[in-house]
């Protein structure tokens, strides 16, 4: 009788010995594999959800819930970092024109990866890392950066640059993102990728996404 191979967990270290890890979220998809993978190295994590950026408000909220949901399923703690969106609007004025993984991309990493290190810093956790990177869509060179800049700016705190794409990273994303049913997102995030999206899906004939794309002029006021 043949027994099926156990499956072999990745092995983790945190860097500098850290025991614990601050994990930032963008969202469910990204996060379910690494998750995963960091409660299965016995990696004690918390998950901490910044995202500001994410448009419109009831996107934002399915987002959000969607990886609380799955954080609680794991038995992971859940930090909702609840941002107003009008700082980030006006930290991205006059870049609403550039494309993806250009200018605009970078200062948004930065904004939300700013507040996981001071997070960081003020709870006690000597290390953070986000699930930015794992993306196709992502320049993981700017993702990075982004991190050790918001890292240098809390002392006793390190950013870590773990490249989750590698070791089955990106497969098992998709594995776990198909058998937990996960929301199927069809852009980044931003009122600009879904402005983007639709202008790229008109082009090819295809349907746009049903989103408010106008109602982000009132955060720009504020």
């Amino acid at each position: 009788m043949k027994h099926a191979a156990k499956k072999k967990h990745m092995e983790l270290e945190l860097p500098g010995g850290a025991r614990r890890l601050l994990l930032h979220s963008c969202c469910a998809p990204c996060a379910g594999g690494i998750l995963e993978t960091l409660v299965e190295a016995r990696v004690a994590v918390t998950l901490y959800f910044c995202n500001p950026n994410i448009h419109p408000r009831d996107e934002y909220r399915k987002r959000k819930e969607e990886q609380r949901d799955f954080a609680v399923k794991l038995g992971v703690d859940f930090v909702d970092a609840d941002n107003d969106p009008a700082p980030w609007f006006r930290a991205v004025s006059g870049l609403e024109e550039e494309a993806e993984r250009g200018a605009r991309c970078g200062v948004c990493f930065e904004m939300r990866l700013a507040s996981t290190a001071a997070y960081a810093a003020a709870h006690g956790f000597e290390v953070f890392a986000t699930t930015l990177g794992i993306s196709r869509w992502k320049d993981l060179a700017q993702v990075n950066e982004a991190g050790l800049t918001a890292a240098a700016a809390q002392p006793g705190v390190s950013f870590w640059p773990f490249n989750w794409r590698k070791a089955g990273g990106s497969q098992r994303m998709i594995e776990v993102s198909r058998r937990e049913g996960f929301y199927h997102q069809q852009y980044c995030g931003c009122v600009f990728s879904l402005r983007d999206t639709n202008r790229w899906r008109l082009q090819k004939g295809q349907d746009i996404i049903q989103r408010d794309i106008t109602a982000y002029d009132r955060w720009i006021k504020s």
